[in-house]
């Protein structure tokens, strides 16, 4: 409110300084206040509506990533427990193919890989193909009459893939190529 002389100022200047900023609905029509009003309040629940939507579908999308990456994070763990079991099926193969605990380990080792399947976790197949340092970890080069310069020649361990993110990479020889 102005602090000048009240003489020169109306009652409508005085009544405009204080409602300044608020919509301006003639006097004469409340019905056209009343639906301006109405107007602003519809277009701040659209609004708030259209915020909370936004919040619910990041909450959710933020929840689908914390279930992934706790899920990754337990399958890592698992791959080395795979690894061994791996190498234990090595040395009972070598035994009596048809004894109890061949048969009973071929079974555990079947739920392991379909577990593994529907987790969405895959073997990364690395002997003959292309370097690629995105999926193998190089740990030496050998000559080879085989196996063309710059292609896997030998795994050392299994790289597995979790869908399009790498759990852990594949540990290999690459070929220098043939023996000069």
């Amino acid at each position: 409110m102005s602090t000048s002389n009240p003489d020169n100022e109306t009652a409508d200047q005085i009544n405009a300084e204080e409602n300044e900023g608020a919509p301006v609905a003639d006097a004469q029509d409340p019905l056209a206040a009343a639906q301006a009003e109405a107007a602003k309040w519809k277009d701040l629940a659209a609004r708030n509506q259209a915020e909370l939507d936004n919040y619910r579908k990041r909450v959710a999308r933020d929840r689908e990533d914390d279930g992934k990456r706790v899920r990754a994070g337990l399958l890592e763990q698992l791959l080395p427990v795979l690894d061994n079991f791996e190498f234990g099926m090595i040395e009972v193969r070598k035994g009596d193919p048809k004894s109890p605990i061949v048969v009973g380990m071929e079974m555990i080792e079947r739920q392991l890989r379909e577990f593994m399947a529907t987790s969405g976790v895959e073997a990364i197949d690395a002997v003959g193909s292309k370097f690629d340092p995105n999926l193998h970890e190089a740990v030496g080069q050998e000559e080879s009459a085989d196996i063309p310069e710059g292609h896997v020649l030998r795994q050392l361990r299994k790289g597995y893939k979790l869908r399009d993110r790498l759990l852990r990479a594949a540990m290999v020889f690459v070929s220098k190529g043939k023996a000069q």
